[in-house]
């Protein structure tokens, strides 16, 4: 391996072991209350690497959404597509976010609750928000689309799974899922 593919190879590593520590910081204690001290100490990156990789918290803190939206949406993804049928799937996605909300360490949605911290005060993070729910829609909106329905209801779809995200992350419980998924359901046989 030549001294560049090594040192790439180096920042990658660093790269992954920075936002890993911030997604557990971050998402775990808060955007605001984690310095980059905070996040030098949990990755083992030195704070000269980690402000070579990420120029300022701001930096980190939309990285860290970017890849956690990636994720978060693959997993989404992965467990709808098990699903036979149109509305079946649509159901699905209640049915994961009950899953979602009883994993240990649950806090709420991480993007509502970055769009909290920092949304006023920081044009990156509120675009990375928006872009993690406007994603989060138009995936709800051809799921309810393919079942038949028109896009008014999938937009209505996407406010009971908002609903639900803030509901759970709040009353750190599963039942707002279930509570979502039913009133999903009846809005669509409504609609049929």
């Amino acid at each position: 391996m030549d001294s560049t593919a090594a040192r790439e190879q180096a920042l990658a590593l660093a790269r992954e072991q920075a936002l890993d520590a911030a997604e557990e910081l971050f998402y775990g204690r808060g955007i605001q209350s984690v310095g980059m001290d905070d996040v030098r100490t949990a990755s083992g990156v030195s704070l000269k690497r980690l402000y070579q990789l990420f120029p300022a918290k701001e930096v980190l803190v939309e990285a860290y959404l970017e890849r956690r939206d990636v994720r978060w949406r693959r997993r989404l993804a992965a467990h709808v597509e098990g699903h036979e049928g149109p509305a079946e799937r649509v159901l699905a996605v209640f049915d994961w976010l009950g899953r979602w909300f009883g994993e240990p360490g649950f806090r709420g949605c991480a993007w509502i609750n970055s769009y909290g911290e920092l949304g006023a005060a920081s044009p990156r993070v509120a675009a990375q928000v928006r872009a993690h729910k406007q994603a989060f829609k138009d995936y709800l909106v051809a799921l309810v689309a393919a079942a038949g329905l028109p896009d008014a209801v999938g937009e209505q779809v996407h406010v009971l799974a908002e609903g639900a995200m803030v509901t759970a992350g709040i009353e750190q419980d599963t039942a707002p899922a279930a509570c979502a998924r039913e009133a999903a359901r009846v809005l669509m046989d409504a609609c049929r």
